[in-house]
């Protein structure tokens, strides 16, 4: 059964950092793209940002997030991390990890998902 797992969302004060994971199982997590997503209320669900199966490649989505967030892998683990520093307000939402055989950090090009983690960035 293919699980992705997402852990460590939370309530955090503006400015201040929280690290995502995303723990996979029952696929060849090597082979896959991960990608994180969020959505906010009212709002259709968007990219963040991916990262390659080898994990020398990410892409940012969200202009927003550049310089602020990093993505990173762990095959050994399977598990993808989404590090959020300087989080604002705005960074608040339900984050997705999902999987995807190819590369590309659109939604719908996306197989796999989890049941996402809240993040909520108090001002």
């Amino acid at each position: 059964e293919v699980q992705l797992v997402e852990s460590g969302g939370g309530l955090v004060q503006a400015g201040g950092s929280l690290r995502l994971s995303c723990a996979a199982s029952g696929f060849t997590f090597d082979d896959y793209t991960i990608g994180w997503f969020r959505q906010a209320p009212g709002k259709e669900r968007e990219g963040v940002l991916c990262i390659s199966s080898s994990g020398g490649g990410s892409t940012y989505y969200v202009d927003s997030v550049k310089g602020r967030f990093t993505i990173s892998r762990d095959n050994a683990k399977n598990t993808v991390y989404l590090q959020m520093n300087s989080l604002k307000p705005e960074d608040t939402a339900v984050y997705y990890c999902a999987a995807m055989l190819g590369y590309g950090c659109y939604p719908n090009l996306y197989d796999y998902w989890g049941q996402g983690t809240q993040v909520t960035v108090s001002s």
